[in-house]
């Protein structure tokens, strides 16, 4: 089964290459800990900064600005300021963040999946 799966996805070097900075790019973009964290809790609308960090289970205010920010200036996140006083920031996905749609779907159906095998893993040793 696995030699299957090796030989279906090889690659010629130069589109290995090519592969490989497409790779290098979207981690630089979506990568770490937190981004598609972010993402994710963003999806169901938009969020005040301290209502998008109680959501994020453990991300610090100064990781959270920081990963804001980043994602701001990839054209994934936008915040948006109220127009009265006091003035209230939110922050609201772009409608260039919809691209990782299909990422996010398969990162939830594969962590899914793995999440199964290592519960079915850790009952067959019992």
């Amino acid at each position: 089964m696995i030699s299957n799966y090796y030989t279906e996805i090889r690659l010629e070097a130069h589109e290995c290459k090519r592969s490989l900075n497409a790779i290098d790019d979207a981690l630089y973009v979506i990568g770490g800990k937190w981004k598609l964290r972010i993402i994710a809790t963003l999806s169901d609308g938009s969020h005040r900064f301290n209502e998008l960090q109680r959501a994020v289970k453990g991300i610090s205010a100064r990781v959270l600005s920081n990963e804001l920010k980043d994602l701001e200036l990839c054209g994934l996140v936008e915040r948006r300021l109220s127009a009265q006083k006091p003035f209230v920031a939110e922050y609201i996905l772009t409608d260039y963040s919809l691209t990782l749609k299909d990422v996010l779907a398969s990162l939830n159906g594969w962590g899914a999946m793995h999440r199964e095998r290592i519960k079915q893993s850790l009952a067959d040793q019992q």
